[in-house]
């Protein structure tokens, strides 16, 4: 078991390292750098002309070495990363890089497994219901509620609670954690409280689509593996049904979850970020988005290579638990 994990770790370097090519390139692609975003700050905002602007964003490049060619600065901030942790200094943010991932990256994450979690235990306890009620009202209903889970926008959702929110039902407060008079308070129940009334709408649009997803894989393995000649056999030993569904059937039908728990995080951080966007929270996704638009590529290309690492991450998890579920899955096929 040790060999297999250390195999999956050995084989996720070389893909984090190509990940992190392929991501500062892209984010280098598009036109400008955060030298355009100073100049046209001191254009706007602090009266100077366009030479005198330039003069000075093309002294700021200069300093920050963001003159230097791309595979000069990959180079430069991939070293800082190995040798000393270092992921660069945020030019918009005015501090290291670590800092602003530290303050953002628990939040997200805290939010991303919480939705899991939800999405898991409700997901596959729907669709255990709706395959043993096949055909039935019960069953029709939780497919419409999936349907509109894997098909509605998380975007679009997120704007229709913040109409409702705001217009409808007059709530003043959004875009925090918390309310004013709790922000600096001790931990208390009423403090974690008024952090539920902020935060639910990421919780609820986030679990909602991980749930439709579970919840149409379960009921769709489950039906198959109640087909299965093993389970006729449980049966015509004259056990009992719901002993025969939760035994024999449910951990059978669980491998597709279990091997989708890779990829699970990722796609829980990425509805995060949709709906923190919306909603204005001090998480990844608005972070990402705002050092995109000034050109802040160290804070950008360390939350996507952030994100690629939950993602490998993930799929490591899913082989260790896919591997102590069924040992037929380690590597060269041998059970130990």
């Amino acid at each position: 078991m040790f060999r297999f994990i250390l195999g999956r770790i050995l084989s996720a370097i070389p893909i984090l390292f190509l990940l992190s090519i392929v991501t500062f390139f892209i984010i280098q692609a598009p036109p400008g750098d955060y030298g355009d975003f100073i100049k046209s700050q001191l254009m706007a905002q602090g009266g100077a002309t366009d030479e005198q602007a330039q003069v000075q964003a093309d002294a700021y490049r200069v300093a920050h070495g963001l003159n230097d060619p791309l595979p000069l600065q990959y180079v430069n901030w991939l070293t800082g990363i190995v040798t000393r942790f270092d992921f660069g200094d945020s030019l918009y943010y005015n501090r290291p890089v670590r800092d602003v991932v530290a303050e953002r990256l628990p939040r997200t994450i805290l939010l991303a497994l919480t939705c899991h979690i939800l999405a898991s235990v409700f997901g596959i306890s729907l669709g255990i219901v709706a395959a043993t009620r096949q055909y039935s009202w019960i069953d029709t209903a939780l497919g419409f509620v999936s349907f509109l889970g894997m098909t509605i926008p998380r975007f679009l959702m997120a704007l229709i609670i913040v109409y409702v929110l705001v217009f409808k039902l007059n709530v003043q407060e959004i875009g925090s954690f918390f309310s004013a008079k709790y922000g600096g308070a001790p931990w208390s129940f009423a403090k974690f409280w008024d952090l539920i009334n902020h935060v639910w709408p990421v919780i609820f649009i986030a679990t909602f689509g991980g749930l439709a997803y579970n919840m149409r894989v379960m009921r769709a393995n489950l039906l198959d593996v109640l087909n299965s000649q093993y389970v006729e056999t449980a049966r015509a030993k004259g056990l009992p049904e719901s002993a025969v569904i939760l035994k024999h059937a449910v951990p059978n039908a669980l491998h597709p979850l279990i091997a989708y728990q890779g990829v699970i995080l990722p796609y829980m951080m990425t509805g995060e970020v949709e709906v923190a966007i919306v909603f204005g929270l001090a998480t990844v996704g608005p972070a990402i988005v705002g050092s995109l638009g000034v050109g802040d590529v160290w804070v950008t290309a360390t939350f996507m290579l952030v994100l690629a690492s939950t993602l490998i991450i993930g799929n490591i998890i899913s082989d260790i638990l896919l591997a102590l579920l069924d040992p037929r899955v380690r590597l060269g096929g041998n059970a130990e």
